[in-house]
């Protein structure tokens, strides 16, 4: 009796070797899958892995730790993408006010000033923060 043994002739994949193969299809399928993502859309709608309270709690413990005087690259690198960023000039003087989120006012997901801290900046220093900074500067 003759066996046909053109099965044999096909290459089969060592247990090594099919092993090695699931653990880099599983290596990457994670690698390419995985990550933060972080949406804003053209109606300042936020989604990310913060919850709204947990960015407002984050953002108001940075705004404590600021000190006077400091620069505006500083406090971008410390807290990140301001929610609003305006620039103003009044005479020789330069104003630069940066909006962080600190406290939630409607529950439209919605990102609105009145629901942010303003960080004010003269001539490229911190003068101070808080609506009462913002009003002081808008009275002079």
């Amino acid at each position: 009796m003759t066996l046909n043994k053109n099965y044999s002739s096909r290459k089969r994949l060592t247990p090594v070797a099919l092993c090695g193969a699931l653990i880099l299809t599983a290596t990457l399928s994670t690698t390419l899958l995985s990550g933060c993502v972080v949406v804003v859309d053209g109606d300042k709608k936020v989604t990310s892995e913060l919850s709204s309270s947990q960015l407002e709690k984050k953002n108001r413990a940075a705004i404590a730790g600021l000190t006077l005087g400091s620069q505006p690259a500083s406090v971008l690198t410390l807290m990140g993408t301001p929610d609003f960023d305006e620039q103003l000039n009044k005479g020789d003087v330069s104003y630069r006010v940066l909006y962080y989120r600190t406290q939630r006012v409607h529950k439209d997901g919605l990102t609105t000033k009145d629901e942010c801290t303003p960080l004010v900046f003269q001539n490229g220093e911190l003068i101070g923060w808080g609506q009462e900074k913002l009003i002081f500067l808008n009275n002079n």
